[in-house]
């Protein structure tokens, strides 16, 4: 196998497009997934390495970690898609909905950038040219949230850790984040709510994933950008 991508979490939504999209450019690629969607065994027929992932525990993200290392010996990137979108009025227990987001936004991607970094030194000594580390973060690093405060603390603390890392890996490692605001509803989402959400940017879309398909292509193809932040949110800051 060639150095593969590591997409985390890429059952569904955003992660199954990026893994779908590098399939098809013949790139070798790695996912988690905690919930074995049927999209699941269709990226293993086309040829993904798929491996459940629970990262609520460390001993969970301990278990990944060591197996991913059973399938590869480089990689070539690592794109921390996983997400829980959860908010304080569907969790009365506040310490551990807290506990909770940063551990999947903040704690998993912290070891697993750790704990992986010898095998994206492998591919950069390899291939003399830089790995990569993408975080997934939100617009709301920039503003906050009132309704989703422990979602957006731990995003904000991802993004922080980009900035570490970033400045702990160059040049070897290149490491940034792409800061999204609406990319896809939900088919659950309703007629009303679809209208107020595309009023709050100032394109006015539902932008779909390959808005951040191009994100990633772009920090992937640079030899250069590091410790930054992509926003992609149609202008949603000047509204």
């Amino acid at each position: 196998m060639t150095s593969p991508i590591l997409i985390t979490g890429a059952g569904q939504r955003i992660g199954l497009a990026l893994a779908q999209h590098y399939i098809a450019q013949g790139q070798a690629v790695i996912i988690t997934y905690r919930t074995r969607h049927n999209a699941v065994d269709k990226l293993e027929q086309l040829g993904a390495v798929c491996i459940y992932a629970d990262f609520s525990t460390d001993d969970g993200i301990s278990a990944f970690i060591n197996t991913l290392k059973e399938h590869t010996k480089s990689l070539r990137a690592v794109v921390h898609n996983a997400s829980s979108w959860d908010c304080e009025a569907n969790n009365p227990d506040f310490a551990v909905l807290f506990d909770n987001m940063m551990r999947i936004h903040a704690k998993t991607p912290y070891l697993i950038n750790l704990m992986c970094a010898e095998l994206l030194i492998n591919y950069q000594q390899s291939e003399k040219v830089p790995a990569d580390i993408i975080h997934l973060t939100d617009y709301v690093v920039e503003t906050g949230s009132p309704k989703h405060l422990a979602y957006a603390a731990s995003k904000a603390a991802l993004d922080n850790l980009t900035k570490s890392f970033s400045a702990k890996y160059a040049p070897n490692i290149k490491v940034n984040s792409v800061a999204p605001s609406l990319i896809i509803f939900n088919e659950h989402d309703d007629e009303q709510y679809r209208a107020k959400t595309l009023k709050k940017s100032l394109m006015g879309i539902e932008p779909g994933c390959q808005e951040i398909i191009n994100s990633i292509d772009l920090l992937l193809q640079s030899h250069y950008i590091t410790g930054r932040s992509l926003p992609v949110d149609g202008g949603r800051h000047l509204k």
